[in-house]
């Protein structure tokens, strides 16, 4: 049995230092720091040394075949914001061409760059160019469903490549009405830095290896913030285009150039509400280059936790319900409170960012980010 991955499915002459794929019957790879395991085409399990040192494993669920499309699969566009990356972005759209499920449509959403190079890259591909002069991921977000003609809406990002299956997997899990949204897993595609692995240790995208479905019911059942952010990643996740009819569009206070983060959260929070099932579907598979340098990842932290407190106040903006109020203002100052007290663990190393962040968030919104 042997892994799908290759150097062609990755990209030419991309390497993967620290990260080792290997077929179910193997032991963990020594000399990386994180080993997936594969089963038939599947990601089944994992084994990560994290930047504590601590070895964690992730037991194989059972045998489960893959979601399967339908005999005349819903047109497809996938969508890919960019700014100001055009290197990273030609490695993305290289590895779409293999993609098992041919979509309709490949929109790339050019979000103020500042020269020729994104427009270039696009046009180079073959794919949609589309500017957006609006500083913000969540502009160009819009712009991109706006833009899109499929009745599935796929999105991912430029420091991204592909599975071969990604966009098959992803359409698939949409075997549904009721499912509104479905999110992939998404993987490191490399963990060669200190600060990649202190970021897959702690913040990782990755969700497991199991479907799950977040469900309108579970949703009004909990009293506590609905852990939303548990759903997926922004990197891979796809959406029926008449959500955007029924429950809008992605809210521009968040997300980058904006409020830092959240915007995807926030959009998952708000399908819920208007009753969608969504769903994460761990067979559809992208890997995403996670910062390099401890200067980059310090500004992702910071951007992740500013986005998050002002994304749990457009919640309770939007649906009123409680348990974002209590996060925002007790739960996350007690458990900052309490890590401050202690500093004694590794992944508290940007703590102090964390808490400039989650602070500049709710100041973002409470001094005139609320909706009109």
């Amino acid at each position: 049995m042997n892994s799908p991955l290759s150097s062609d499915l990755l990209g030419p002459g991309v390497a993967t230092p620290g990260v080792s794929h290997r077929p179910l019957s193997a032991e963990p790879d020594p000399a990386a720091a994180m080993t997936v395991f594969w089963d038939q085409g599947l990601p089944v399990g994992q084994s990560l040394t994290g930047s504590d040192g601590v070895t964690r494993r992730s037991p194989p669920p059972a045998r489960r075949a893959p979601p399967r499309l339908p005999p005349a699969p819903p047109p497809v566009s996938v969508v890919i914001c960019t700014r100001d990356r055009p290197e990273e972005l030609r490695r993305c759209l290289a590895s779409l061409p293999a993609q098992t499920l041919r979509p309709l449509e490949v929109i790339v959403v050019d979000n103020a760059s500042a020269g020729d190079a994104t427009r270039t890259a696009a046009q180079d591909a073959g794919v949609v160019y589309v500017r957006e002069d609006r500083p913000g991921l969540d502009y160009a977000r819009n712009t991109g469903a706006a833009t899109a003609r499929g009745e599935i809406v796929a999105y991912t990002d430029d420091d991204v490549l592909l599975h071969q299956n990604w966009l098959q997997n992803l359409v698939a899990a949409f075997d549904a009405p009721e499912v509104g949204a479905v999110t992939g897993l998404v993987l490191p595609a490399e963990l060669a830095t200190p600060a990649q692995l202190h970021f897959e240790t702690y913040w990782s995208f990755a969700r497991g290896y199991e479907p799950k479905d977040y469900t309108p019911e579970a949703f009004k059942a909990e009293r506590r913030a609905f852990p939303a952010w548990d759903i997926g990643a922004g990197a891979s996740m796809a959406f029926r285009r008449q959500v955007f009819a029924t429950a809008g569009l992605f809210d521009e206070r968040l997300d980058v150039g904006r409020a830092g983060c959240s915007g995807d959260s926030e959009f998952w929070h708000r399908l819920l509400a208007h009753g969608y099932v969504c769903r994460y579907e761990p067979s559809s598979v992208a890997f995403h280059y996670h910062r390099a340098s401890d200067e980059g990842l310090a500004r992702q932290l910071f951007s992740y936790m500013r986005g998050h407190s002002a994304a749990l106040l457009v919640q309770f903006e939007r649906t009123g319900r409680p348990g974002d109020l209590r996060r925002a203002f007790l739960s996350l100052p007690v458990r900052y409170g309490r890590r401050a007290l202690r500093r004694s663990q590794p992944r508290d190393r940007f703590l102090d960012l964390e808490i400039r962040g989650y602070l500049s968030g709710l100041g973002f919104y409470l001094t005139g980010s609320r909706r009109t």
